[in-house]
């Protein structure tokens, strides 16, 4: 049976794990650089980012890391950073009851969008989120500016 549930202390080692197992999938095995001790930080201490977790027979299998965002049109939002099942437990329900809880959240927290990116490659996460009516739009263009080596 699966549960999904809030993040605790000592999920941080398996969650870093599944977000190296991510990195795999997306092809960049080597852009990992957040340790354990940041992430504990992140979420527990300066409360800038969240994640539930997919349990399995007390096995962390999946999870989903979320942060509020703003939009100047919109007013408060909620940004699903990261959604990911281990590839031996997908077909299973696991990302749809990770997805459905983000919806959930977004919903209890009054947000007015939730939104998130998605490869234009991955064409199983592709449909499914289109399953939840989800528009895609390929028309803006992502930039970022990335910092790695000023935080030491």
């Amino acid at each position: 049976m699966i549960i999904i549930r809030e993040v605790k202390p000592q999920d941080i080692p398996s969650v870093l794990e599944l977000i190296r197992e991510l990195a795999d999938f997306e092809r960049e095995p080597k852009a990992v650089v957040n340790t354990e001790s940041e992430l504990n930080q992140h979420i527990f201490k300066d409360k800038i980012c969240n994640a539930i977790v997919a349990e399995d027979k007390n096995e962390i299998i999946g999870f989903a890391l979320y942060y509020n965002s703003y939009s100047t049109w919109k007013g408060k939002c909620l940004y699903l950073e990261d959604l990911y099942v281990q590839e031996a437990k997908r077909k299973h329900g696991v990302g749809a009851l990770l997805f459905e809880k983000i919806i959930s959240i977004a919903k209890d927290q009054k947000v007015r969008r939730l939104e998130w990116l998605v490869l234009d490659w991955n064409h199983p996460a592709i449909q499914f989120y289109k399953k939840y009516g989800a528009k895609l739009d390929n028309t803006w263009m992502n930039g970022k500016i990335e910092f790695n080596d000023c935080i030491k």
